[in-house]
């Protein structure tokens, strides 16, 4: 019998199968990361007749039959993601999502997109708790509690928590610059909403007594990718946060992505995913104090001033989202989409086995591209480096990418051994 965890690739007939190319919901630890959910009938394998509400129903409906064929309820979502074409379209969507969260509300983040796969008005995506572990024949901790917590130092929305802890981590709902006096997005433009968002996530980890630099993993959602000069004068004065970050320069793994639009009119809107070192009980002390964050770069993909490549807490890593560049020349690998996601996956390769693990660990993989039609040709790639289809998947369309890419990937890695306690 091992006593290490093992990746769980679960799927089920009652939810959409992607055969070969994604696994509804891999668990590892104690979370399931589940695919991104399209509005598809898994009996037809096509979209759902109808509009947004339609649409909205059979996402939800889809990432239910997930989740109960894991032997677990809606109750243990521990963050919902929800991608829409048109932001005025979230009312409705809203609406469909209080059915399904009528009590317990899970974090959240909601963005508009340039496209979906298959045309589709709305993908929905999942994290879930996995009480039991993935430690093979040895359930762990199978009463694991979630912590939610809300304080008025940041908005506190009537649809999400602010935060919720489960284990070593806690996720929070993504924060765009309102004021939380207000309850209105602050003036001043993209400059004043990045310093109003990192602030309503400073204040939200204050509540809860973690540090700001605790935070493995930034997902930054701006309209315009020509704001990100000014959104990163902002991000280098909040990052790093404290002496000892400051001194070893510890940033964390983060994503860029262009969006269409977002709630409230936002300019930009900021997800962040936190180590919980003293974790959720019951855990023994033993086992929960004095874990350390573990951040990684290797010279054999490309190295960021602003953010670290991997970074590793507990049992997962988190990767920083690559982009095609040639190490050689420093700009964008020559070709077209197949060339430039093969580039892509070489370097996350080359992250992954820098850390002594190998592409079979990674659990989630997000995909972000410039133009929908070359899904089947980045597939064609995808299926060499992932041949059993085993991580889960999101594919999101965008107007623009760094560097006017055509495709960016991050991912989310097993971290089988685990990082050490501070000795």
């Amino acid at each position: 019998m091992s006593d290490l965890n093992a990746v769980l690739a679960r799927n089920t007939e009652q939810a959409p199968v992607a055969k070969g190319i994604s696994s509804q919901t891999v668990a590892f630890s104690h979370y399931n990361n589940l695919s991104a959910q399209l509005p598809i009938i898994p009996e037809t394998g096509q979209l759902i007749v109808g509009g947004i509400v339609e649409q909205a129903q059979q996402c939800f409906a889809n990432i239910q039959a997930i989740v109960e064929s894991t032997d677990h309820l809606m109750d243990d979502v521990v963050r919902i993601s929800i991608f829409v074409k048109d932001i005025q379209d979230m009312a409705r969507v809203d609406a469909v999502y209080k059915s399904f969260f009528p009590t317990y509300l899970p974090t959240r983040t909601v963005v508009a997109v340039a496209d979906l796969p298959m045309g589709a008005l709305i993908s929905v995506d999942a994290l879930i708790t996995n009480g039991v572990g993935t430690i093979p024949n040895a359930p762990q901790a199978g009463d694991l509690i979630k912590l939610t917590n809300n304080t008025l130092r940041a908005p506190v929305s009537p649809l999400a928590s602010q935060t919720v802890a489960f284990s070593h981590y806690n996720n929070l709902s993504a924060q765009i610059g309102v004021d939380p006096i207000t309850g209105r997005v602050v003036e001043g433009g993209v400059k004043a909403e990045t310093v109003q968002a990192l602030k309503n996530i400073k204040a939200i980890l204050t509540s809860i007594d973690v540090p700001f630099d605790d935070i493995v993993k930034i997902n930054i959602f701006v309209k315009n990718l020509a704001d990100m000069e000014v959104v990163d004068e902002v991000y280098r004065s909040f990052f790093p946060d404290s002496g000892i970050a400051r001194a070893v320069n510890y940033l964390p793994a983060r994503t860029t992505v262009q969006v269409a639009n977002l709630e409230m009119g936002a300019s930009v809107q900021i997800e962040a995913v936190v180590s919980h070192g003293d974790g959720t009980p019951p855990q023994a002390i033993e086992d929960r104090h004095g874990l350390i964050i573990e951040a990684n770069n290797t010279d054999q993909a490309p190295i960021s001033a602003l953010s670290t490549q991997t970074v590793a807490f507990s049992h997962y890593n988190h990767l920083s989202a690559q982009l095609p560049i040639d190490l050689e020349t420093g700009k964008l690998v020559s070709g077209g989409a197949k060339e430039q996601t093969k580039q892509i996956l070489e370097h996350i390769k080359a992250i992954v086995e820098s850390i002594d693990h190998a592409l079979e660990d990674i659990v989630k993989v997000n995909i972000y591209l410039k133009n929908m039609a070359d899904l089947p040709v980045i597939d064609e790639v995808y299926a060499q480096f992932f041949p059993a289809g085993t991580p889960a998947r999101r594919v999101l369309g965008v107007s623009e990418l760094p560097l006017d890419a055509l495709v960016q990937i991050d991912a989310i890695v097993g971290n089988t051994e685990g990082t050490p306690p501070i000795i």
